[in-house]
């Protein structure tokens, strides 16, 4: 493999450090690794580049989170192969000359994994020679390089299933079969992460203190492991004959597991417990917000408490920095530069409201939501549109003016949706999260320090405005400010309020659990619970109580079925993790992925100027996501330097 045919221990080491020694080189021209691994300060900075390999999933234009059918960007971005790349995978513009997002050799707004790899294989070849640490220390710094180098290895079988173990590290005498190496079989690199993992725990220490927010501890160690059990028992890796039956190794056996294993999701159930359970006893929760609200929303508290009180619990729990409810966020934020799914998402401040009105500086207003995601959200009996028997889907786009602000009947819509507004009856009697999350007509968008009323129309508030700029819109006409902290403003970095993107919370052990030990014993009360514990949180009927009651539910009794329950886990996770980029993964995981998400993204028409011509459905653009995508392209060029490697199906 070309990432390992280098000639020295790592030019990647020399540019982010101190130049101190570093003009002693040995006859060959080779540094001294011992130089680089001298004090503590040096040691910290190699610590430091080991985590640099996490993905830049807060970046726009590289994160993997607009992977799915959730997002969509302004249609002027599509031909720009610099931007936006995941949505391009999506479309179908995936290729093995230029992998999109190339995790395994950096290509294309990819991070180069096997990179990082080998970084965390020379800090732990040589963290040892510090002279100024102490043996706990350096042991604890090594278990968490030992994890770096497990979820590394981890994001790889992801994208990529069979994936090459560096299980030695390469010198510069290194042999060329020392160098160029074969795919392993999927369960093999399974077991190979999870011994790293396993080897890795003891060492660590049990919660790391506020100064090393983002490092690894146990409790992220613990809910990496049971995410990483996740998916391996998931069908996508636990008995595919279907997709891989055919995908063969040179010894003539498939590389993915072909036989399904129930008790696969045994062992995951087995790990999600330990990790809710170090978790819960460090002070981890569900998110609740506990400080006075804003200013604009103290007269619909003393309205409408009780939604408003569940409205501010959902529309803070990703931005309120280090929440409890966070067991692992990506914290190497750039603090100075835009880019973050934050900037993309914000709306620009209009002009009427007190502030830097119209500024696209940290506030770009052209990521948005699909049509699809306003019809995944549930109804306010925390069921599917589609099963709700409430909810009328003949006349869910009809337009309708919402009560006026003296109207009894607007008392629960207080704070949620503006009084004597006009908007669609799909807006109506949603659950909290829906107007927690997105940015629709007559809602409220809650940033720069105001309450914004979006209507979203053409030259109205949030909406696409050609005096102001004509290429920055919000092209399917639904925002998403579940990423904008309410008091983020425009025009300079110190005006944002910056936090670690989630990369495992509460929530999502809770539901990880519900499903494993759903799938691995089927429906009964304890799944019921872990769901409900997310489902109460979001304002929300319990699961059991709304599927078992006919006069609301169109299928009474799905839940009562592991097949029913599954379908109910997997929405609920649609949902409670929308635009956290997990959808995508649980259909690849469920190989629900290329009927998922080869329809085109839809939107109403944004350049509409009232509510007849914008409540228009148009499809906004072309997706098509088959067998072949489910895993990426190993580049061609890693292809034709090791002759071992064999391309993935379809590449």
């Amino acid at each position: 493999m070309k990432l390992f045919n280098t000639t020295v221990l790592a030019i990647i080491l020399i540019a982010a450090v101190s130049c101190k020694k570093y003009l002693d080189v040995v006859p060959d021209n080779t540094l001294k690794v011992e130089d680089i691994y001298d004090t503590k300060t040096d040691a910290w900075n190699a610590l430091a580049r080991a985590y640099n390999f996490i993905p830049r999933d807060d970046d726009t234009h590289l994160s993997t989170w607009t992977l799915g059918d959730e997002w969509l960007g302004r249609l002027d971005l599509n031909d720009n192969t610099g931007n936006l790349r995941a949505m391009r995978i999506m479309r179908g513009l995936q290729s093995q000359t230029a992998p999109q997002l190339g995790f395994w050799s950096g290509t294309e707004g990819g991070k180069p994994l096997y990179r990082g790899i080998r970084q965390t294989d020379v800090f732990l070849a040589n963290i040892d020679k510090v002279r100024d640490m102490q043996e706990a220390e350096i042991k604890e710094w090594k278990a968490q390089v030992k994890m770096l180098k497990a979820y590394y290895m981890f994001l790889l079988v992801k994208h990529y299933g069979p994936i090459v173990i560096p299980d030695k590290m390469a010198q510069p005498e290194s042999q060329p079969e020392e160098l160029f190496l074969p795919r392993k079989k999927v369960e093999e690199c399974f077991q190979y992460i999870l011994g790293l993992i396993n080897e890795a725990i003891p060492d660590l220490v049990e919660r790391t203190d506020a100064n090393n927010a983002g490092q690894i501890d146990q409790i992220v160690a613990k809910a990496i492991k049971a995410k990483v059990l996740f998916f391996r028992a998931s069908p996508f890796f636990n008995g595919n004959r279907e997709y891989f039956g055919d995908f063969m190794d040179t010894d003539g056996k498939p590389f993915f597991d072909v036989d399904y294993k129930q008790e696969k999701w045994k062992e995951a159930l087995d790990a999600t417990n330990e990790a809710i359970a170090i978790a819960e006893a460090n002070g981890k929760r569900l998110y609740q917000y506990t400080r006075e609200p804003y200013s604009y929303d103290r007269d619909a508290f003393a309205q409408n408490g009780d939604n408003m009180k569940t409205l501010y619990n959902l529309r803070m729990l990703v931005c309120d920095p280090w929440n409890e409810e966070l067991v692992w966020g990506y914290s190497n934020l750039n603090y100075y530069d835009q880019g973050e799914l934050a900037h993309a998402t914000n709306i620009r401040l209009p002009a009427g409201y007190e502030g830097v009105v119209n500024t696209a500086a940290f506030s770009w207003q052209w990521l948005g939501a699909s049509y699809q995601m306003a019809e995944r959200y549930y109804t306010k009996n925390g069921l599917p549109i589609e099963e709700d028997q409430t909810f009328d889907k003949s006349i869910m786009h009809e337009i309708i003016t919402t009560p006026g602000a003296a109207a009894p009947e607007y008392r629960p819509l207080s704070g949620i949706m503006q009084p004597g507004a006009q908007t669609i009856r799909l807006y109506m009697n949603r659950e909290p999260r829906f107007y927690a999350n997105l940015g629709i007509t007559a809602g409220y968008w809650r940033a720069h320090i105001v309450r914004v009323n979006t209507m979203m129309f053409s030259g109205t508030d949030g909406g696409f405005n050609s005096s102001v700029n004509n290429t920055d819109y919000i092209a399917t006409g639904i925002g998403v400010q579940k990423f904008v902290h309410p008091e983020s403003q425009s025009g300079a970095w110190q005006r944002t309020i910056k936090f670690p993107y989630p990369l495992i919370r509460m929530a999502d052990l809770y539901l990880m659990k519900a499903e494993a030990l759903n799938e691995f014993s089927g429906p009964s009360g304890q799944v019921y619970e872990e769901i409900n514990k997310v489902r109460r949180r979001a304002g929300v009927p319990d699961v059991q109580v709304v599927w078992a009651d006919p006069s609301l539910c169109r299928s009474p009794g799905k839940h009562t079925s592991k097949e029913g329950l599954r379908d109910i886990i997997l929405q609920e996770r649609s949902i409670e993790f929308a635009f956290e980029g997990q959808y995508f993964w649980d259909m690849i995981r469920h190989k629900r992925a290329v009927t998922a998400f080869s329809l085109p993204i839809r939107g109403w028409t944004h350049t509409g100027t009232n509510a007849s011509s914008f409540f228009v459905l148009q499809d906004k653009q072309a997706r098509r996501f088959t067998i072949t995508d489910c895993l990426w392209p190993i580049d061609l060029n890693e292809m034709n330097t090791n002759g071992k490697l064999i391309q993935n199906p379809g590449w």
